[in-house]
């Protein structure tokens, strides 16, 4: 069952690469997905290192009250 279902994996993969290939809609498409996401993970890393930023100042601050 599992040898069944990797190879399932393995052939719809295959078959995603081959039309994605040969089909410039597709191709497109995925160049387009991959720009948002990386526009999207790139706002959350900005947001992530405000906020470590900011939570570093406040820790500094009541260390230095203590």
């Amino acid at each position: 069952m599992e040898k069944l279902f990797c190879l399932g994996v393995a052939i719809g993969m295959v078959g995603g690469a081959l039309l994605v290939a040969n089909s410039y809609k597709a191709r497109s498409l995925v160049k387009k997905s991959q720009a948002e996401l990386l526009d999207k993970m790139d706002e959350m890393m900005d947001e992530r290192l405000k906020a470590m930023e900011s939570g570093e100042g406040e820790e500094k601050k009541t260390q230095k009250k203590k």
